[in-house]
């Protein structure tokens, strides 16, 4: 048996639901001899009599009553749904999701995400935080933010902040007890907090840098983190040392509960950057997000 077309059925329910060919006629738009082809033809496709009509009434047949209450509920939320993501002119509806790391949540996540679903109330956005590398496409993700180093070549990028540096903090009251590396090698006498990757499962060697050359020095120390705020926190209380993104250090390095040491060997990188495959630029969603991203991230480092 063929299915029969959506447009039909839906004629013919609102005759049923009216009793009448001229109502149908009137809520749908269109007009009665429109409405009882409709209704024929669907007839003649399921080869039964829905409705039996005379100049004064219409009344539905058996089949016709069965065809009502298996299909009438079915129909109305199909047409509720359609209602609801249907689009207005220059209104966009939709989802996307974000895979963000932790450091960038309060420079990219906090300043965007209020101002887009303002603009956009019928987009949802759902951003998931975590410091592993992420294959988007895979994972079924629209987007990620990274440090623009661990972003694959053919993934389009638009920078969301300017550059930064990570820097080697430390509470005075540690310094006092251990005294102050002076060398980026010095580093492996201390007491370092270190992190482990989320991707690999190893300890992340701290990056240094001094003019050409470079370090990655293979720290140790008695706690060890995969949580990339953890390492300054306890910084502060003395526990060790830690490697930080300097912006997320900002306040403690402003009050003197941290200071910066081996500061002549901190690394720039060149910021946050929002990628996704060059197939989803046709996403309206992501496509608002995008420029969303663009004109408010930069403002917030």
């Amino acid at each position: 048996m063929n299915t029969a077309p959506f447009t039909q059925l839906q004629v013919f329910l609102a005759v049923a639901r009216l009793r009448s060919f001229s109502g149908a006629a009137r809520e749908l738009g269109v007009s009665t001899a429109a409405v009882s082809q409709a209704v024929r033809q669907l007839e003649e496709q399921l080869r039964v009599v829905l409705l039996t009509r005379t100049t004064r009434s219409v009344a539905l047949t058996d089949v016709g009553r069965r065809l009502v209450e298996g299909a009438g509920p079915a129909v109305g939320q199909t047409l509720a749904t359609l209602r609801e993501v249907a689009a207005q002119p220059g209104e966009a509806v939709g989802r996307i999701r974000l895979t963000v790391l932790t450091a960038a949540v309060p420079y990219v996540i906090t300043p965007v995400v209020p101002v887009f679903r303002a603009r956009h109330p019928r987009v949802e956005v759902e951003v998931v935080v975590e410091d592993r590398l992420v294959d988007i496409v895979e994972e079924g993700y629209d987007a990620g933010v990274r440090l623009s180093e661990s972003i694959e070549r053919d993934m389009v990028q638009v920078r969301l902040t300017e550059a930064f540096r990570f820097v080697v903090v430390g509470a005075p009251s540690y310094l006092e007890r251990h005294g102050t590396p002076q060398r980026p090698e010095d580093l492996l006498k201390h007491e370092c907090i270190t992190f482990r990757s989320q991707t690999t499962g190893t300890l992340y060697p701290w990056e240094l840098e001094r003019g050409r050359k470079n370090w990655r020095v293979p720290v140790r120390g008695g706690v060890v983190s995969n949580d990339i705020h953890l390492p300054a926190t306890l910084a502060e209380h003395g526990v060790g040392l830690a490697y930080a993104f300097e912006p997320a250090v900002e306040e403690p390095l402003r009050t003197g509960k941290l200071v910066r040491v081996l500061e002549a060997y901190a690394p720039t990188v060149p910021g946050f950057f929002l990628y996704y495959p060059s197939r989803a630029q046709r996403s309206a969603p992501l496509r608002l997000f995008v420029e969303a991203a663009r004109e408010l991230a930069l403002k917030a480092l």
